[in-house]
């Protein structure tokens, strides 16, 4: 890596980073909105659901954070369109900076933020009476990054090619929020019917909610196949991003 790479890549995830502090509320609200599901879906549903021996709360200590690092994916990858239409991208685009290091810094940034949230919302996982090993937080925190580094690859490949923020948001909720319904989070995979349950493992981020919580409870449904998933969708993700900006850089 030449020290121009290194430094616009240092740099541009600084940007990426120090641009959501000063927006609090984009983090306020997704954190503040994921509270607000677990709390109502955990005390709701609770008396008619009894797969996990923790309770419902504790089953959905996945699905809440697999929520907020969805929300903050989909954030970052807005900052991609807003960087278009402020001429601030095609800015980079032209400068001697390579472009895999523009790609990497909205990936990077974008995933560390998710991540910071991600691990935020874990914290909360011993009020639910789920108490991880030293073990179990570590692979919780990997699985988590797997999840961060494959939604904003993803989040980020849409991104290059949409160019209004509410376009943008119309097409995540037409994909990641399907995702994110079918990967395990409200119930479990082994409970849905047959049709449902092949479908829901098909999708890739039931495999990172998955590995999620094997490390968080020691249960999951599809075992060492959901990490060998998570981290295919992580590598599929990133190469969807840069493949999609490369076309993109080329052909505009």
């Amino acid at each position: 890596m030449t020290s121009l790479a290194r430094s616009s890549l240092q740099s541009l995830t600084r940007r990426e980073i120090v641009r959501i502090t000063r927006q609090p509320a984009r983090v306020i609200a997704g954190l503040g909105t994921v509270a607000m599901l677990w709390l109502v879906f955990a005390s709701g549903l609770a008396g008619a659901f009894s797969h996990a021996q923790q309770g419902y709360g504790a089953f959905l200590v996945p699905a809440m954070a697999s929520m907020v690092v969805l929300f903050a994916s989909i954030f970052g990858a807005i900052s991609l369109i807003e960087d278009r239409q402020e001429g601030f991208l095609q800015g980079v685009l032209v400068s001697p900076a390579p472009l895999w290091s523009v790609m990497g810094a909205k990936v990077l940034g974008g995933s560390a933020i998710a991540l910071a949230q991600g691990v935020a919302v874990l914290a909360l996982a011993p009020l639910t009476a789920v108490s991880p090993t030293p073990t179990g937080w570590l692979l919780a925190v990997l699985a988590l990054a797997a999840m961060c580094m494959g939604i904003t690859g993803l989040a980020l490949a849409i991104a290059w090619k949409v160019r209004s923020v509410a376009g943008f948001h119309g097409v995540m909720n037409l994909v990641l929020m399907p995702m994110w319904l079918l990967g395990g989070t409200l119930f479990p995979i082994d409970s849905a019917s047959p049709w449902l349950a092949t479908i829901m493992r098909l999708d890739p981020m039931a495999w990172t909610i998955d590995a999620l919580r094997q490390a968080m409870t020691g249960s999951g449904a599809m075992g060492i196949w959901a990490w060998i998933g998570s981290a295919g969708f992580a590598v599929a993700a990133l190469a969807a991003a840069c493949i999609v900006g490369i076309h993109t850089r080329i052909s505009s």
